[in-house]
């Protein structure tokens, strides 16, 4: 049976969830879910994690959980591929994606991944109560979230919560060998996600030819180094999440890559740093600035702070101008976190 909490989804034989949200109160559209057709209601975060639990428990499927501070998504569609099994949707990995992904499972699949996202502390024990994993994969450890937790030792803490919850197997970032095949994405961070992924494949008893030949249908969900092409201009995408650590790893992968034209960089603020936030940016920042890229940009409250070429407090205002800044052949990258919307340089 497949759920959904949008009761315009419902179809016939389908199960709905009724989840009060800011705006929105589930609720209201139980009996519209009805007339749709739902066959099984389910009524608040309560009934939700249980009756996750409930499905998680009579699925032959192993559960592979998988967390960190960055990579989370890009190993878990790597897994998703390698594993040829279902797995999180995009970035749906708290404590109500989490659930509906289990929900959502289904019965005969082999594997499923799920990738488990957390900025505060208890969280991923929280999710490991409701996905009761038997492999924990740990893709790295930053300062991500840094404001809730407090300290690194914080946010290692959180996260290792995973590998000491998982049943049969745990994998670091650090403790596997580079694969044996080239990654489809630029740079040594995304080649270590891919490492990391392949790992637990052979592990479960995946071939190396098999995953080879699965890298083929390797896609990354939304605003994840996507490339778009805009007026001549590559545009590499990835500004869907943004940390310390993220931002110095996808300029690194950035400079690897070739093109006809000039470099420019456009970098927006990073959320949820705590008190050191402008030290995070401005490291960040000289960081970028070592490269020569023809441009560096910064956007937004910190990183118009930061020392760089150009400066803009908000998209809207960069987008005005950014069209005289690149020229055809160039090649631009976008990063920053999700809540700047960066992308929007990029729409018509």
């Amino acid at each position: 049976m497949k759920f959904t909490f949008d009761s315009r989804k419902v179809e016939p034989g389908m199960g709905f969830v009724a989840l009060k949200g800011e705006k929105v109160d589930g609720r209201d559209f139980i009996d519209a879910a009805k007339a749709a057709g739902a066959v099984r209601i389910i009524n608040g975060l309560g009934e939700l994690h249980a009756a996750a639990l409930e499905k998680r428990r009579s699925l032959k499927a192993k559960v592979i959980g998988v967390t960190g501070s960055s990579g989370k998504t890009t190993t878990k569609e790597f897994l998703r591929v390698f594993l040829n099994c279902p797995a999180t949707e995009g970035n749906f990995n708290n404590h109500i994606g989490l659930p509906m992904t289990i929900l959502n499972c289904p019965d005969d699949a082999e594997f499923l991944v799920v990738e488990m996202g957390t900025n505060h502390p208890g969280e991923i024990a929280t999710l490991c109560d409701i996905a009761e994993p038997d492999i924990g994969v740990l893709v790295s450890l930053g300062s991500a979230h840094m404001e809730h937790f407090g300290s690194k030792e914080a946010i290692a803490n959180e996260k290792t919560t995973l590998l000491k919850r998982a049943k049969d197997l745990s994998f670091r970032w650090d403790e596997v060998e580079s694969a044996p095949f080239e990654c489809p994405l630029p740079g040594v961070h995304n080649k270590t996600n891919m490492s990391l992924a392949y790992a637990v494949a052979r592990a479960l008893g995946v071939s190396q030819q098999e995953c080879e030949e699965r890298l083929n249908n390797f896609s990354l969900p939304g605003e994840r180094w996507r490339e778009v092409e805009k007026w001549g201009v590559k545009f590499i995408d990835d500004s869907y999440n943004a940390n310390p650590e993220s931002m110095k790893a996808a300029i690194d992968a950035f400079a690897e890559m070739k093109c006809s034209g000039h470099k420019t960089l456009v970098l927006g603020d990073m959320f949820e740093l705590g008190e050191n936030a402008l030290e995070k940016h401005r490291e960040v920042f000289e960081y970028a600035m070592k490269f020569h890229f023809k441009l560096v940009i910064g956007v937004g409250e910190m990183s118009s702070r930061c020392l760089c070429n150009l400066v803009y407090k908000n998209v809207a205002t960069l987008k005005k101008k950014f069209r005289l800044d690149v020229s055809a052949g160039d090649l631009v990258l976008l990063k920053a976190s999700h809540s700047m919307h960066l992308s929007d340089l990029i729409k018509d």
